[in-house]
């Protein structure tokens, strides 16, 4: 994509939804992390469903602790998933205590130092708390991403690093929320809703769907 073309297609995302945020519902940082790891391989609303409880228990590292493993896998038991991720907000929530005071670290390599948290958790963590430019790429990011042709990649290390380089800084801090909110609600997977998007005439992909109702 031409990078007149670039700026035009997040010109477009901006003046549709000005200061995008995550859909994840959390009351603070920590809760926001947990609520981030949770969501791998599952849907923010299934998220927000398990997590009013689980946050109302234990809404900071130590409390967390203090409920156990037992309780938080009960508590997220309708997340796929549920057995491991319940095992990694334990031990990361025991980990903070031990490691960082009780506090969320900022550094990307201590966030990823964390059990459950790889480089998309520690990315969009940085992104919604610290307002930091970094772009997470999960499957609607990388999918539109790749359909637009603001990338070619094949893995989600490769898209993420071009995004980088082609996204206009003036964009990059709701970059990636933009692409997940098309992906989610506009440019699915199986059927994208190419008539009702606002950025198809920039768009590379092939197979557009036009005639979609």
């Amino acid at each position: 994509m031409k990078k007149a073309d670039i700026h035009e297609v997040f010109r477009a995302f901006r003046a549709a939804n000005p200061a995008p945020v995550t859909e994840l519902i959390a009351p603070n940082e920590f809760c926001l992390l947990v609520a981030v790891v949770l969501s791998a391989q599952a849907t923010d609303v299934g998220v927000n469903k398990a997590t009013p409880a689980l946050f109302k228990a234990a809404d900071t590292p130590a409390k967390m602790v203090k409920l156990g493993e037992a309780k938080i896998k009960h508590h997220i038991k309708t997340i796929g998933l549920f057995n491991t991720k319940a095992k990694n907000v334990f031990a990361l929530s025991q980990m903070l205590v031990e490691r960082f005071e009780g506090r969320v670290p900022h550094s990307q390599a201590e966030l990823e130092s964390l059990p459950g948290v790889g480089r998309k958790t520690a990315n969009v963590w940085r992104n919604c708390v610290l307002g930091e430019l970094t772009i997470a790429v999960d499957t609607h990011v990388f999918r539109v991403a790749n359909r637009l042709g603001l990338s070619r990649a094949k893995t989600p290390l490769a898209c993420e690093l071009a995004l980088e380089k082609v996204v206009p800084r003036e964009f990059k801090l709701h970059a990636h929320h933009w692409l997940i909110l098309h992906g989610r609600y506009v440019c699915k997977a199986r059927t994208p809703m190419c008539a009702q998007c606002g950025v198809r005439q920039w768009c590379g992909f092939k197979d557009k769907m036009i005639d979609d109702r």
